[in-house]
């Protein structure tokens, strides 16, 4: 990993014991990468706008109001995706 600098960092002994058991089961190879990992996750969330209960609310019924969707079934998504990124894929193409 180029260009990396050690910090040492304050953890509560909950925190500490969470990124042990994260190294210990396996989840993670070394503590290290438990705090590069939630620190990404907390950039992910920062660049996140904030949505009240009510935003989500008012969405949740536009959603419901805008009637049954289009595909009948998370399969016909699913083929329906495969089927954007192929045709995607073939334009990208010289």
């Amino acid at each position: 990993m180029p260009d990396v600098q050690k910090v040492s960092v304050a953890l509560t002994p909950e925190f500490i014991a969470l990124v042990k058991e994260a190294v210990e089961t396996g989840e993670y190879t070394s503590a290290s990468e438990v705090i590069r990992d939630a620190l990404r996750y907390w950039k992910r969330s920062r660049a996140m706008p904030e949505m009240s209960t009510e935003d989500l609310h008012h969405l949740w019924q536009e959603g419901i109001a805008s009637g049954s969707g289009r595909f009948k079934s998370i399969d016909r998504i699913k083929l329906e995706a495969r089927r954007r990124a192929a045709k995607k894929s073939v334009k990208a193409r010289p």
